[in-house]
């Protein structure tokens, strides 16, 4: 992932969630604003900073995009079922610190202000380490 291109999305005014996803259709050449938009529910914690990061819920959604069921007659990945507890043990390990919480909320520390310090590296390791589990697991 090229970090510049993270930050010029955010400074687009696009947060954690929205970026996975902008990352994973730009690695097919694909543009989805659809998708985008829908992703938005995820950003800051569901909106409040009470639920879970942004970037955890979009490094599942962009597991998904790959390796989930998107049709009837489509079966999602045999490795999904793998994936996504992979990902979401090694986001806790990584992010969660002591606490254990991955809410944004716990993650911030409480403040948004906090945001860009923390959040461009964390988008970045989640985007990196979904990507990473894909392809390992020979989805792409």
């Amino acid at each position: 992932m090229n970090f510049a291109t993270m930050l010029k999305l955010s400074r687009e005014g696009f947060q954690c969630a929205q970026i996975l996803m902008i990352l994973a259709l730009e690695s097919e050449e694909k543009e989805n604003a659809d998708l985008i938009r829908a992703m938005g529910g995820l950003n800051v914690g569901l909106s409040d900073m009470s639920g879970p990061c942004g970037a955890l819920t979009g490094g599942c959604c962009l597991l998904s995009y790959f390796a989930g069921k998107g049709e009837a007659d489509e079966l999602e990945d045999p490795a999904f079922a793998e994936l996504l507890p992979a990902f979401t043990a090694w986001f806790r390990e990584t992010y969660a610190g002591e606490s254990g919480e991955s809410t944004c909320t716990a993650i911030l520390g409480g403040d948004l202000r906090n945001m860009p310090a923390r959040c461009p590296g964390l988008v970045q390791g989640v985007y990196e380490k979904a990507m990473a589990l894909l392809k390992a697991s020979d989805v792409i």
